[in-house]
């Protein structure tokens, strides 16, 4: 069984009620199980902190056991050195992902200090940038 863990950074709790216009009405307590449902043959971990220690220790916790990280860091993406820093430091793949287009968006969004360590960047998709990352680490 494949481990996959999903880790989410900060404001990603209030998906569904906060700012619908850009991130949708649904929430993870929808997604979460929808995804688990869609692959029973993989191990789904969630993770959601608002502090970026935190999404620091989990990254490090998870990242040499499980098969793939799928991360959300949130505005962390655009201001952690050590979010960076710990990908680097761990053996597991990790996909970024981001709901909306940060491209699309405020320039300040534009730069990621998780891209140049991440195997690769999903973005604009909504839910649908997690269950792509989803299908890349399950190999499908």
């Amino acid at each position: 069984m494949r481990k996959i863990c999903i880790i989410n950074g900060p404001n990603l709790n209030l998906t569904g009620k906060r700012e619908t216009a850009i991130y949708g009405e649904s929430s993870f307590d929808e997604l979460i199980p929808a995804l688990r449902a869609e692959h029973p043959d993989a191990e789904i971990d969630y993770f959601q902190s608002n502090i970026e220690g935190e999404i620091i220790d989990k990254i490090q916790q998870a990242g040499f056991s499980a098969d793939g990280i799928i991360l959300n860091a949130g505005a962390y993406t655009h201001t952690s050195i050590g979010i960076g820093d710990a990908i680097k430091a761990i053996s597991s793949p990790v996909i970024e992902v981001h709901m909306s287009n940060v491209w699309a968006r405020e320039t300040y969004r534009h730069q990621s200090y998780i891209s140049p360590a991440a195997s690769g960047v999903i973005a604009g998709f909504g839910f649908g940038s997690y269950r792509l990352a989803l299908l890349q680490l399950l190999g499908r």
